[in-house]
């Protein structure tokens, strides 16, 4: 599967050029993987303290895509690891954004690809769920909704309605 290109951009500049069409996560994400910034079109999965339903999402192509997991933002099980990034990153998903925890970050970081989560554990689950995708989300005062837009950097998970030009030039601030 063709990767989609590295898409480095400054957060903050798209904000400034478009305040009223973003929403910004209110949560402190850590960035792991290879990719420091990342954005594309928004499919959604909810689960809770398990990785199967992630595992099979990515396991589907992404187009470029950036999956956003609600996983309820448990801090004790890890719904992401280090071959689920592989999964994704082979199968073209631009990245991963979890309201919750991952385990192998070392080698996530060794991965192409974004992923945005809370923080990490060394624990994973043990019972598998089926999960919900392609249902609205709502978190960090942030409401993601499939088709939505994700543009994430190192300081920011922020959602659009529409696609944004995150190479636009920024307009100056009013004085």
């Amino acid at each position: 599967m063709t990767r989609p290109e590295p898409q480095r951009f400054c957060a903050a500049d798209l904000y400034d050029a478009n305040p009223e069409a973003l929403q910004v996560s209110t949560l402190q994400f850590r960035s792991f993987g290879k990719r420091a910034s990342f954005w594309g079109m928004v499919e959604t999965l909810k689960t809770f303290e398990d990785h199967t339903p992630v595992l099979a999402t990515v396991s589907t192509p992404g187009h470029g895509r950036v999956l956003v997991v609600d996983a309820g933002g448990s801090m004790r099980i890890g719904v992401m690891g280090d071959r689920l990034a592989k999964i994704a990153a082979t199968n073209g998903w631009a990245g991963v954004v979890i309201n919750g925890l991952i385990r192998d970050s070392l080698e996530i970081n060794a991965v192409d690809i974004g992923v945005k989560a809370l923080g990490t554990t060394a624990r994973r689950g043990w019972t598998a769920t089926e999960g919900q995708r392609s249902l609205p989300l709502e978190f960090g005062a942030i409401r993601v909704e499939p088709g939505n837009w994700a543009y994430c950097d190192e300081d920011a998970v922020m959602i659009a309605g529409t696609r944004l030009d995150p190479g636009a030039p920024v307009a100056p601030a009013p004085v």
